[in-house]
């Protein structure tokens, strides 16, 4: 009977010496944790307002644009004056007015565009660019702000005679692309037979179809048709069939969520309320 009344007194004592201790670590770790808690929330906030493009674009007051000023009627960059103009380039503007900045344009081609944005040479690329896979590795895209894929433009006379792949791909006709888009990429994917010829300069590419020196390019809907309206040689082939579906969207920096969401929802809102499609309006009816 004893013995078992002092192992009861002595398993009660136990259990308040815990219960006190509990006490104890609970009401002295429990600030430390909250404090602890909320400096690393304080940090992170900071670490990610540092990081943002978000913030750092206002902050600069600049927007950093890469274009590569080649490909009307997106972007074009005049040889003489350096000048920048085209729908993208309106669109940069747009984009750096709502965030308080000016842009800034960086020259950039089609091969080195996503590697230029990547390595932090500019805050965003426009002009034209296509969704791809390749370039998503690379970089991240903006909510797309134009459906586009690629058709032939040729000569007005030639119009019927080149309608299809089959058609263009036959030894004698001479197709010109530009080099290191998906233009290019798409004519060497399609073209076996048919003489493959490489322009360098997007900007007088056109003039080789005219002046007879080629007799097709294929390149998005959108080109051909902004490039017949100017030069009424030329014809754009069935540009709403095209051989192929794409989509043209900004080309932003991974890891940048904050930037792209609010990238996203400018796109979202410049091609709900008219802003894309008046700049739009202004180059094609040119």
């Amino acid at each position: 009977m004893r013995r078992t009344v002092t192992l009861s007194a002595l398993a009660a004592v136990l259990a308040a010496t815990a219960a006190g201790s509990a006490l104890a670590v609970g009401s002295t770790s429990k600030p430390t944790s909250q404090a602890e808690s909320a400096r690393a929330n304080a940090a992170e906030r900071a670490r990610q307002q540092r990081g943002t493009l978000l913030d750092r674009v206002p902050g600069r007051g600049v927007l950093r644009v890469c274009t590569t000023g080649d490909y009307r009627p997106f972007s074009h960059r005049d040889p003489k004056s350096g000048a920048y103009t085209g729908i993208d380039i309106k669109m940069a503007g747009d984009l750096a007015k709502s965030l308080d900045a000016k842009p800034a344009y960086v020259p950039t081609t089609w091969a080195t565009l996503v590697d230029d944005l990547a390595a932090g040479r500019c805050d965003v690329g426009m002009g034209g660019v296509s969704v791809t896979l390749a370039r998503a590795r690379k970089a991240s895209f903006s909510e797309p702000y134009l459906t586009d894929g690629k058709t032939p433009i040729v000569r007005c006379e030639d119009k019927d005679k080149y309608r299809t792949l089959g058609e263009i791909d036959q030894p004698g006709v001479r197709v010109v692309v530009n080099p290191g888009g998906t233009n290019e990429q798409f004519a060497r994917a399609h073209i076996k037979q048919a003489t493959l010829t490489v322009h360098p300069d997007n900007t007088t590419i056109f003039d080789e179809i005219i002046a007879g020196r080629a007799d097709v390019m294929m390149t998005d809907a959108s080109e051909t048709r902004y490039q017949s309206a100017i030069h009424p040689e030329l014809c754009a082939v069935h540009p709403d069939e095209p051989f192929s579906f794409s989509e043209k969207a900004y080309v932003l920096p991974r890891g940048d969520a904050q930037f792209k969401e609010y990238v996203d929802q400018w796109v979202h809102l410049a091609t709900h309320d008219g802003t894309y499609k008046k700049y739009e309006d202004e180059w094609m009816k040119r």
